[in-house]
């Protein structure tokens, strides 16, 4: 009976003792670090407050789950001392956000990579910038073109690198759709059906020439008007004259005759101004290089009336600054008369100037005509031609002094000679300027 209730007891004993050991090893966790410190003010006095420590979910090196969570320290008299899983062997990469709370204000905040250590570690021994993250390298493993969708199919119709395909070279597409290198020299101009050649017109090399950021000869003193340039811009218009950085109007702040520069009153540079010019001008070799083309100012139509007073039926306005001596100003115009009761009297006007003026007749359905004007130092010389539908060409030739530097405009005209019904209408109407050219 004794030693049955012996036995009975030492069984207990050993359950107890095996029921200890298990609970035991259920409660074992990852291995920790301790991270301890005196934590100081600025102004030398210890930190009291409260640390607010915040992480991420992770797995730590020895494969433990670490759930997401947070935690709060009280710091009395600037110590620390907190025991934390380590970061750095984890995964993925993780890290402690810290905040720290004195007098109820968050003070300022950091960021803890934690290593694994058997050693008391100090704040300066975990503490990383901001936004860091100090762990195992990522696992990176080759994506394939068919993991994505749809990246096969626009890979598809994208243009591919063809056989020509050279580095340092414009790009031009072949016939099959791929991407090849322009043949030709490194001088040449490209096409756009690919083909290249000498840069130009019709490829035949003509290049004007530039000159860029020239400083005008000449001393700004504020007495001297005159600058002179190392070229005669060709055309004149390309010009651009700035000074102090400031663009100057050519007609309005100076005028250009050759290669000299004179500023008008009022615009002479003073001592200290800087001049600064960038033109086109003719290559001696190359006479073509920087012809000026012609210029349609105006082209279109206009009114129609039958009064019995000189009506105007249209008109095209030049603009300041736009003309100058040399230029060469061609109108072209016609005239419709509709009804055969009566003629009809046609004119142009050149600014205050009647430069042509034709009457026509009952059987004139249309009243046709041109008449140019050179421009010169001084005034205008101009000759016209008109014809009809049954009248006879006829010309005539005059002299103008309008002032070309202000806005000129070209008037079109018409009135009938008694009442009726029929009608005259200006049915288009056309202004060229050809711009004055130096020859080279």
């Amino acid at each position: 009976m004794f030693q049955f209730k012996r036995v009975a007891t030492m069984l207990v004993i050993t359950a107890g003792i095996a029921g200890f050991q298990t609970a035991a090893a259920q409660t074992v966790g990852p291995a920790l670090t301790t991270i301890q410190d005196i934590l100081y003010r600025a102004d030398g006095t210890r930190f009291n407050g409260t640390m607010f420590i915040h992480w991420s979910s992770f797995q730590a090196g020895d494969t433990s789950n670490v759930a997401q969570a947070n935690l709060t320290l009280q710091i009395v008299n600037g110590v620390l001392n907190v025991k934390l899983v380590p970061t750095t062997t984890a995964t993925p990469g993780a890290q402690y956000n810290l905040t720290y709370n004195s007098a109820g204000k968050n003070q300022f905040t950091e960021a803890w990579a934690v290593p694994p250590s058997s050693l008391v570690l100090r704040v300066r021994d975990v503490r990383i910038s901001s936004g860091a993250v100090v762990g195992p390298p990522p696992v990176v493993s080759p994506v394939q073109i068919g993991d994505v969708i749809g990246l096969t199919n626009a890979l598809s119709v994208r243009p591919s690198a063809g056989v020509g395909f050279a580095i340092g070279r414009a790009a031009v597409i072949d016939s099959a759709g791929q991407i090849d290198a322009a043949a030709g020299s490194l001088t040449d101009c490209v096409k756009v059906d690919g083909s290249s050649g000498p840069c130009g017109g019709s490829g035949s090399g003509l290049t004007p020439s530039y000159s860029d950021s020239e400083t005008p000869g000449g001393v700004p003193n504020g007495a001297l008007p005159t600058f002179t340039l190392t070229n005669a811009p060709s055309p004149t218009g390309s010009l651009a004259l700035y000074r102090n950085g400031v663009l100057q109007l050519q007609g309005a702040d100076y005028s250009l005759a050759n290669k000299a520069i004179t500023f008008f009153s009022g615009s002479v540079p003073l001592t200290g101004d800087s001049l600064l010019a960038s033109y086109r001008y003719a290559n001696p070799s190359n006479p073509l290089s920087s012809l000026a083309g012609a210029q349609v100012v105006c082209s279109s139509s206009g009114a129609t009336t039958n009064a019995t007073v000189l009506t105007q039926l249209g008109t095209c306005t030049i603009p300041a600054g736009l003309l100058s001596n040399g230029d060469r100003i061609e109108v072209q115009f016609h005239y419709g008369h509709s009804g055969s009761t009566t003629g009809f009297t046609g004119e142009v006007h050149w600014g205050s100037t009647v430069i042509l003026s034709r009457p026509a007749t009952a059987a004139d359905a249309v009243l046709a005509g041109k008449t140019a004007l050179g421009l010169y130092a001084g005034g205008q010389s101009w000759d016209a031609q008109t014809w009809g539908t049954s009248l006879a060409q006829i010309v005539s030739v005059g002299a103008a002094s309008e002032n070309i530097t202000a806005n000129l405009t070209i008037s079109f005209y018409a009135q009938m000679p008694s009442a009726t019904t029929d009608s005259v209408a200006l049915r288009n109407f056309t202004v060229i300027r050809y711009p004055a050219q130096s020859n080279p």
